[in-house]
């Protein structure tokens, strides 16, 4: 079963002031939490769900994609 260490993990606030936590390079795999931590977990559930749907289907998660964050101005 893949791993979600394997991929790049992005938690932010959102405006409502809970937490996003999302795999860039998978479509649909995003979570919300109260928490950092708890959209994390969430996010964990989430990936397991897909890796099965996906495995199901004979198909392979996509490769992970590399971020670079940067501020504007």
């Amino acid at each position: 079963m893949p791993d979600l260490s394997r991929y790049t993990v992005v938690t932010r606030p959102d405006d409502n002031g809970t937490f996003v936590a999302y795999v860039p390079a998978i479509p649909g795999c995003h979570a919300v939490g109260r928490t950092p931590e708890e959209a994390r977990t969430e996010l964990a559930n989430v990936f397991s769900m897909i890796a099965e749907e996906y495995a199901e289907e004979g198909r392979a998660l996509p490769p992970d994609v590399r971020e670079l964050v940067a501020r504007a101005g």
